[in-house]
């Protein structure tokens, strides 16, 4: 939603040795057809859109598929290129 500009800090907790945890900043109640994307008011000429708009049930899919690894899914999001 900052489009990159903020950035977030990585916050890991370990209840035991045997289980991880990760805590998750979220919406409450969040509809699953919301589409999330950078706030307009953040995206000018100097700064563009670097990641693509994506539904609140892609996000949960995407995040809840993949193993701890840090904050690569972010990475996911990024747009590519051409």
């Amino acid at each position: 939603m900052t489009n990159g500009i903020y950035q977030s800090i990585e916050h890991r907790a370990t209840i035991n040795s045997e289980k991880e945890r990760i805590s998750i900043a979220t919406f409450h109640s969040a509809r699953l057809n919301a589409i999330l994307a950078p706030a307009p008011s953040l995206i000018t000429p100097k700064t563009p859109a670097v990641f693509n708009d994506i539904s609140v049930e892609d996000f949960f899919k995407g995040y809840f598929s993949r193993k701890l690894e840090g904050k690569l899914y972010i990475d996911d999001m990024r747009m590519k290129n051409e």
